[in-house]
């Protein structure tokens, strides 16, 4: 025979009863449900019938909060607390507090310990860098010494006369661009056409037109 459709789910009685009574808090079906689907595959129709059926029984209570139903336990069942067991409560609630904070400390700190030894190299990996860097280095002195044992240094001598006849070249070379363009503009100043249809005829090429630039002396 099948069950009338007001039926609540078997077990789900007394899974909503117990969960109630231990959270000891409101909850609305939608909250029930929410909380308890995963872990015990309770549908929403079932979670609002049992609810319901455990209302009418008188073994939870039941409120109407604007448009919504909301269940909590009923607290007659409960021991009257007096202000010294609350007191008490308090001071407990205070205690495992800060107990909690502390292990939350410790375990940042230890997360963050793990986390570095997490990133440094191991054994093997230091031993490998080790003998990169002494290879690495071996070939540094090889260089160094054949950069000693070269004999074709340039003397202090020989680093000086380069340097003169560079400022020479380089005196020159300004002095001649110079005269250039004085020529050129006084030759321009009585042209008929521009000064780059006069460079095009003539055959002058610049400076610039090969994107050479006169070196700091």
């Amino acid at each position: 025979m099948s069950k009338g459709r007001s039926e609540a789910a078997p077990g789900a009685s007394g899974i909503l009863l117990k969960y109630l009574q231990e959270q000891n808090r409101p909850y609305s079906a939608q909250d029930v449900f929410g909380n308890l689907q995963r872990e015990h595959g309770l549908g929403k129709t079932a979670v609002v019938k049992a609810l319901e059926q455990l209302a009418q029984q008188g073994k939870i209570k039941e409120k109407m909060y604007g448009k919504q139903k909301i269940y909590f336990a009923d607290q007659d069942q409960f021991d009257v607390v007096s202000d010294a067991d609350l007191q008490g409560l308090d001071a407990r609630i205070l205690a495992l507090t800060a107990k909690v904070q502390s292990l939350q400390q410790s375990c940042r700190h230890m997360e963050a310990e793990l986390k570095e030894l997490t990133s440094a190299l191991t054994t093997p990996e230091m031993q490998k860098e080790i003998q990169e860097l002494k290879k690495e280095c071996a070939g540094y002195r090889e260089r160094l010494k054949n950069i000693k044992e070269a004999t074709n240094h340039v003397t202090p001598e020989e680093k000086e006369q380069v340097y003169k006849e560079r400022q020479r070249y380089h005196k020159e070379w300004r002095k001649r661009k110079r005269m250039a363009t004085e020529l050129s503009d006084a030759i321009l100043e009585g042209y008929p056409k521009s000064k780059k249809q006069f460079f095009e005829e003539v055959g002058i090429e610049t400076d610039e037109d090969h994107n050479v630039k006169l070196p700091d002396p």
